[in-house]
């Protein structure tokens, strides 16, 4: 039986390689004779160098989407994220198709999904677009984020920290697998920051030495050892961060790298089923638990708004009207027939019922299919009602 394949998302600050960086892994897989499948969620790239097998591009227009809704660039990028996220059981039915073709075809199922992201990172992850597309793509695939990190500009101990919390803040709210990715090797190596990440005191020495040099400022803010507190504390802090986290060194120019970026997808693959899947199935059987009590809450109040009731037995029915006259009896009866509406169709069949409630759920908002057990349910208590 085939693995499934897995996706591994790109994402990183604007510059930091990302597109690049995809264009290398993308040319490694073929290369390799291992096709993958790439989608494209930037809508504002002019041109990318790889070739998309789905492209947002394809169906949002985006200087459209700005004129239209009168937006800046990062405006744009989101809504046209938010227009194409509408449609994201669309891209996860054929992302299903293209892992699993018929048995007599011979197309061969990619092991990988590719997706490259916006360079406006931000409008991505912390979207409500974002989170559909990432929640969708884990909800049926193992899912990887590779977090691009510019090396050169990295280099401070400063701008290290903050693209550690970045990266912090991501992975906690994906609650996705992630690897650091330092890009660029091949303009400075990135073993000080593996260095930084495993060893406690070099981070210090580093930051000492920054702090002597007065790279912090002089007096007032960086000189009265605020910054060089702050940095302190938040090493410390993402100690236990860096324990769940694999970093590779790669050069998106050169390809030096890949093959260890590849060793950590498929390490992180693993991780994604052994901890992460039965997390997602957990949120999943609760948000299932919450739809269907409301669908429950919407039943019931349907049915009592069509009064679907006990109806009183004829002889019942007769007992109390004795005394009257046969005018009386026939008018209480009329009364009777517009309260108990289901009552005058005893000889309707099952079909009929169906027919009529299903488009009266449909009517007040609930959608359901013809052989939803809601309407069946509402089928026995009218069958019910009118004996």
């Amino acid at each position: 039986m085939a693995t499934s394949p897995v996706a591994v998302v790109c994402v990183g600050m604007a510059g930091s390689g990302k597109t690049t960086f995809m264009q290398r892994i993308n040319n490694y897989l073929h290369v390799n004779k291992k096709k993958p499948y790439v989608l494209n969620l930037d809508p504002a790239v002019l041109n990318v160098p790889f070739q998309p097998n789905i492209d947002i591009r394809d169906s949002i227009n985006y200087k459209e989407v700005m004129k239209q809704y009168n937006l800046g660039p990062n405006g744009g990028i989101l809504t046209s994220l938010n227009l194409f996220a509408t449609k994201i059981d669309q891209i996860i039915t054929l992302l299903e198709k293209r892992a699993n073709p018929p048995a007599d075809s011979k197309i061969v199922p990619p092991q990988h999904f590719l997706v490259d992201t916006p360079g406006q990172i931000e409008v991505f992850v912390w979207s409500a677009s974002g989170s559909i597309l990432l929640e969708s793509l884990a909800s049926s695939f193992p899912t990887v984020i590779a977090y691009i990190i510019d090396t050169p500009r990295t280099s401070s101990t400063s701008t290290f920290m903050s693209n550690m919390l970045y990266a912090c803040s991501i992975l906690y709210k994906t609650k996705l697998p992630m690897i650091l990715v330092f890009n660029k090797t091949d303009v400075q190596d990135a073993e000080f920051a593996r260095e930084w990440m495993t060893d406690f005191e070099k981070f210090q020495e580093a930051l000492r030495e920054e702090e002597s040099k007065g790279v912090f400022g002089g007096e007032g803010f960086g000189g009265s050892g605020y910054m060089g507190s702050l940095l302190n504390s938040m090493s410390l802090m993402l100690e236990e961060f860096y324990s769940h986290l694999n970093m590779v060194a790669v050069s998106s120019m050169t390809g030096d790298g890949i093959d260890d970026f590849f060793e950590a997808v498929e390490e992180k693959k693993q991780e994604f089923e052994r901890d992460y899947r039965p997390e997602l199935e957990k949120r999943r059987k609760e948000r299932e638990a919450e739809s269907a009590a409301k669908r429950e809450h919407d039943l019931t109040k349907v049915m009592r708004d069509m009064n679907v009731n006990p109806r009183p037995k004829a002889s019942e029915s007769r007992a109390a009207k004795e005394g009257t006259s046969d005018e009386e009896v026939e008018e209480e009866e009329a009364v009777d027939g517009d309260e108990y509406p289901d009552a005058e169709r005893e000889d309707e069949d099952d079909e009929g019922l169906k027919r009529r409630y299903t488009n009266t759920l449909r009517e007040q908002g609930i959608v359901v299919d013809d052989d939803d057990p809601a309407v069946a349910q509402m089928i026995a208590a009218t069958k019910r009602a009118v004996q």
